[in-house]
């Protein structure tokens, strides 16, 4: 019987619903995907808000789940051979959610492991890369005098927006006809370059039609609708 009080993090963000999959996220790019990916395959599981605002994932409950202090995290007390698992960094809990549920990610071995190349592309590339232009172009690195950090970021994102409208010819979703995990690694992070960073100009975003036409189809989809919002805000 799993004893949700063994894990620390649980004392702080107790679990209404032990029997759940346990969230400890924020509506950010990176902590959407597992919240549209949990929305996506209809998994009972119980969010919890984790305000980075306040420093919540530096205290010691967070930090005994997730040793690097980010979210998201998880903890399934249905882990591998029916033991609990907690688990962080989003691309490997797609990952562990996709094969947990038999979807999101091609059973073919070629497709398979393509789509997670996407994924470490989304998290290797596109998050950094994105991150740091939102840093330099909206919050505190907008003040600096030296704008070369910004016209770096602008011009690697601006690569590898073209990447994906590569990729994306002929092509509805990352791997083709089949929405995958790829996707879902990659709609937080696009939708928020050209929403809260603003920089849809910056990075001539509609100069990509084909990822803009990718983004809405995605946007379109329930899940991510209601993904894009949990754990929900204050």
């Amino acid at each position: 019987m799993f004893d949700a009080t063994e894990f620390p993090i649980t004392r702080r963000w107790p679990a209404q619903h032990p029997e759940r999959l346990q969230l400890y996220s924020l509506p950010t790019p990176n902590g959407v995907k597992v919240s549209i990916m949990l929305e996506e395959t209809g998994l009972p599981y119980e969010a919890h808000l984790i305000d980075i605002g306040q420093n919540e994932t530096w205290t010691p409950e967070f930090l005994s789940l997730n040793p690097n202090g980010k979210i998201p995290a998880i903890l399934d007390p249905a882990g591998p051979d029916g033991k609990p698992l907690a688990l962080f960094e989003s691309g490997a809990i797609l990952l562990y959610l996709a094969e947990k549920c038999g979807e999101f990610l091609p059973p073919d071995p070629v497709q398979r492991i393509e789509t997670i190349q996407w994924v470490f592309f989304q998290m290797a590339a596109v998050g950094p890369m994105f991150g740091q232009l939102g840093f330099f172009h909206k919050f505190a690195g907008r003040e600096y005098e030296d704008k070369r950090p910004l016209q770096r970021y602008q011009k690697e994102s601006q690569r590898l927006l073209g990447v994906l409208e590569t990729r994306l010819e002929n092509r509805e979703w990352i791997m083709g006809a089949d929405y995958t995990i790829a996707d879902i690694s990659l709609l937080g992070w696009v939708r928020n370059l050209i929403g809260f960073y603003e920089a849809r100009e910056l990075v001539s975003f509609d100069s990509f039609p084909r990822v803009g036409a990718w983004l809405e189809r995605g946007l379109e989809r329930p899940a991510v609708q209601r993904g894009l919002n949990i754990p929900a805000r204050p």
